[in-house]
């Protein structure tokens, strides 16, 4: 009768040991995802870019520096190996646009413009999807980070060579709202 207590005891922490070892996995796999969605959202922003510089170009010749911090940004997204720094590529860009954007107010017959309505509601949308997997990433992270630092996760997550992941934030920098100012037709953010 003892051995089978034992067996019984011994199979429910090996059980327990494979419950834990899944969910762990399992998150990592979901962050990861995660990720990757947004991975797809930023290949978009950055394929779809170079049509609306292109548009805005014929209308704002002269706005060299935007069209310089887009081209940059874009370059910097291609360049991105970690996590970190395509989000960082990320917050350029997305600072590179807001100043394109501020450029076709300056310029109403742009905004008129099809092509440059179809591209900005096109890059409206993707920014909005970028937000949306910006937030499942982080919820993601934390369901991950959480269940490695709490027990039993803890004693499991050590031994598996897994560590906490960083949440995607917005740069101090960023947080601040753009100032738009006109002057003899040139807009700057």
């Amino acid at each position: 009768m003892t051995t089978i207590i034992v067996l019984v005891i011994l199979v429910a922490l090996v059980l327990f040991a494979i419950n834990v070892y899944n969910r762990i996995i399992t998150l990592e796999n979901r962050y990861q995802n995660a990720w990757s969605q947004i991975d797809v959202q930023l290949k978009r922003r950055a394929d779809l870019v170079p049509n609306l510089v292109e548009t805005v170009k014929g209308y704002a010749a002269h706005e060299r520096e935007v069209f310089d911090n887009v081209g940059k940004a874009r370059a910097a997204m291609a360049g991105a190996r970690t996590i970190d720094e395509s989000a960082e590529a990320a917050n350029m860009m997305t600072a590179a646009l807001g100043r394109l954007f501020a450029i076709s107010e300056a310029y109403p017959e742009l905004k008129a413009n099809e092509n440059f309505r179809v591209l900005q509601e096109e890059l409206s949308s993707i920014e909005n999807k970028i937000a949306y997997a910006r937030q499942f990433y982080n919820d993601a992270v934390l369901q991950y980070n959480t269940v490695i630092t709490t027990v039993p996760g803890v004693f499991f997550a050590g031994p598996m060579g897994k560590t906490k992941h960083v949440y995607l934030e917005v740069p101090e920098a960023d947080r601040e709202v753009p100032t738009v100012s006109f002057s003899a037709g040139a807009a700057s953010a």
